[in-house]
Formats: structure tokens, sequence, C-alpha cells
């Protein structure tokens, strides 16, 4: 039985190891192949040496011995800080997502008997919403009997785009889901107002 226990413990500390070595390149002791091709700290290429030497040279310098390329025959490792390869990696992920622009889609609805002020306050909304940078999602509505008259609905639609030229432009043009017409608008980049 306690052999059993031996094996189980084993198996998950391989798996410990495996989920260890699967987040990231491996470093120093998880590289184990024969021989891999090295490059030092300074980017130049020192061929193809046994593992165990390139650990000893990345050890003599203070640094980690990391596997750029797990898949070239042999693999190529680099001598480098990996604490700070680490943080320089975190910090350009950083950059990235904090220069993506956040679109979002904010939706207007309208029916065919809109009054005239209830439709200009509306389309006044969806201005602003476009001038932020998101895009605006125009909804007509049909109930009951309305649905025969989508021509009313669609001149409406036409009523809007005039409104708001120069401020934005149909990315998809108006068409019929189920008993209500869509049209999504979206701004032209010189209107948006950066905050």
């Amino acid at each position: 039985m306690n052999n059993y226990i031996g094996e189980s413990q084993h198996y998950s500390r391989y798996r410990q190891f495996d989920r260890q070595r699967s987040v990231g390149p491996r470093i120093n002791k998880q590289i184990r192949i024969s021989y891999v091709r090295l490059i030092n700290k300074n980017g130049e290429k020192l061929g193809v040496v046994s593992t165990i030497d390139a650990q000893k040279k990345a050890q003599m310098q203070g640094l980690d011995l990391v596997e750029i390329s797990p898949k070239a025959h042999p693999p190529v490792c680099k001598i480098m800080d990996y604490g700070k390869f680490k943080y320089q990696q975190k910090r350009k992920a950083a950059l990235v997502k904090k220069r993506q622009v956040q679109v979002g889609m904010k939706e207007v609805k309208f029916r065919p008997k809109t009054d005239i002020h209830d439709f200009n306050v509306k389309v006044s909304r969806l201005k602003k919403f476009l001038s932020k940078g998101n895009k605006g999602k125009v909804t007509m509505m049909f109930r009951g009997r309305e649905i025969v008259h989508t021509n009313i609905g669609k001149e409406s639609l036409f009523k809007i785009v005039e409104k708001l030229k120069g401020t934005a432009f149909v990315e998809s043009p108006a068409k019929m889901e189920g008993r209500q017409m869509v049209m999504i608008l979206a701004p032209e980049k010189q209107t948006v107002i950066k905050k």
C-alpha cells in the first residue's frame, strides 16, 4: 500500500512540474535535452554545446539558461536574467492592452410613430454616443400591423442618417430581423472626441 502512495505522489509531482513548464519557457534544470544551441547575454551565437556546460556558464555569470526556441534542432537557449525578462514581457503586454481602444455598442430604439421631439432627442443622444467613439445600433421596432408599413421605418432611418451626416457613416445597412429593422452606424474618425 505504501508503494501505491509513493507512485501517486510521484505522479502528482510530475503533473505539477509539467503544469509549471507549460506556463512559460523552460529554464535551468527544466531543460533536459543533452545539447543546445547557445546564445550569450549579448546576443552572440556560441554554437552547439552540452546543456550541462551551458547551465554552468549561466551559473558562473549569475544568470539563467532560458529555452527560447524549443522546436529547433537542437533547441535554442539564451543566457539571460529570467526575472528581468518576465518583467519586461509583462510591461509590454500592459502597454499593448493600454493602447487598445474599447469600442462599445449603444442601442437606440425607434418606432414608426415616434414623435418629432422624441425623434430629435434620440438622434442627439445617438450623436453623443458616436462622438465618444462608440458604435450606434439603431433599431426600428414594428408592433402589430405596423409591420405592413416597413417603408415608413426605412424613411425614418434615412432621416437619421441625414441628420448624422459628417458625424457617422452606415457600417451595416438597414435589414429586417424578425419584427424589427436594424442598422449599425460607426463614428467618422475626425469627429471622435478623445478624453
